[in-house]
């Protein structure tokens, strides 16, 4: 039932102009009600917890897989990089806490969230889980972090930022430009006018936005990740391609255009895998995601193969993202 829900949700929102008329209404009273939140925190700006680092919030307005994670791992190796050190705080999808929770590369996505494991394993950075980012972010400030990434919060204004990351789908875009439930947007198109960069994951980049390209074409044994094999030699083996995170299809064309063919399995974004998911017939290969990967190492399982994937993004980016942090930096030093 909720698949279907999803499936019919999925062709409103990205195959129609516009939604249906029933979901208008709702869609209409979603954005008043967003548009009156967001002017509220604008009109009270103490109700925004202001950090003494400066703080990158990495977001996008559509519902869904974006491509956030591999950003969020590419800024972070960045800044380390330029001799920042950063930490990252993230929500921690399906998570319980009652106090923010430091996360390291060993801890169990059960625990502390897929996204957060799978960050922490990538980048070495510290990464605290809290649905409260500013309590999240005063654990990395005591762990000596001097700049707050967060992992999604564009619409968390709890947490005051200094600079605004939107992430666009480039090839599925804003959908039918609706807000939810009539379309996939948490906010209207109109926010990206008040961000500070938008980046444009795959398809063709409009002018203004920054492209990012997302690249994988080597898989890693789960059993054993000494063990790799390109992915065009599983050309004519029988595949099962698995993906439980938002955008699935963009997985699957990735596969399709090394070559391979296979058969595809959808499963819940943030799904708690069992062994029964990835159980095949002898003979039978299963590809997934490095974000899946995290939630199936525990079944040990040669049959289980993940492709790991790295963002590419151009060099003036960076320089444009540095620029602004020294500048706010240098105000945020003088008070």
């Amino acid at each position: 039932m909720k698949n279907r829900l999803n499936n019919w949700l999925q062709r409103i929102w990205y195959q129609r102009t516009s939604p249906p008329v029933l979901l208008r209404p709702l869609s209409h009273l979603f954005r008043h009600i967003v548009l009156k939140r967001r002017a509220w925190y604008g009109a009270h700006p103490e109700a925004a917890r202001r950090l003494p680092v400066p703080v990158i919030v990495i977001g996008n307005l559509s519902v869904g897989g974006t491509g956030k994670t591999p950003l969020v791992i590419w800024m972070a190796r960045f800044l380390t990089q330029a001799g920042y050190r950063p930490g990252i705080v993230s929500r921690g999808y399906g998570v319980r806490l009652r106090q923010p929770l430091l996360v390291t590369a060993e801890f169990d996505p059960a625990q502390a969230g897929d996204e957060p494991v799978l960050i922490a394993q990538k980048t070495a950075c510290p990464v605290s889980v809290f649905p409260d980012r500013a309590r999240a972010a005063d654990v990395l400030l005591a762990a000596g972090c001097d700049l707050i990434i967060s992992d999604d919060g564009m619409q968390h204004y709890r947490m005051a930022r200094d600079i605004e990351i939107a992430l666009i789908d480039g090839d599925r875009r804003l959908g039918n430009g609706a807000c939810l439930p009539g379309g996939p947007l948490r906010e209207p198109v109109e926010r990206l006018d008040s961000v500070d960069f938008v980046v444009c994951n795959g398809g063709q980049a409009q002018p203004g936005e920054y492209p990012m390209l997302v690249t994988g074409s080597t898989a890693v044994n789960l059993a054993n990740e000494t063990v790799t094999r390109p992915l065009a030699a599983f050309q004519g083996e029988k595949l099962l391609a698995l993906a439980a995170i938002g955008n699935p299809q963009r997985f699957f064309n990735s596969l399709q255009e090394t070559g391979l063919t296979f058969a595809a399995k959808v499963l819940p974004d943030h799904h708690a895998f069992v062994a029964s998911d990835v159980e095949q017939e002898n003979g039978i290969t299963v590809l997934m995601t490095e974000k899946d990967a995290v939630k199936c190492r525990k079944f040990n399982s040669s049959a289980l193969w993940y492709v790991p994937v790295e963002a590419e993004l151009p060099i003036a980016f960076g320089d444009r993202v540095l620029d602004s942090l020294k500048k706010i930096t240098k105000v945020k030093q003088n008070g």
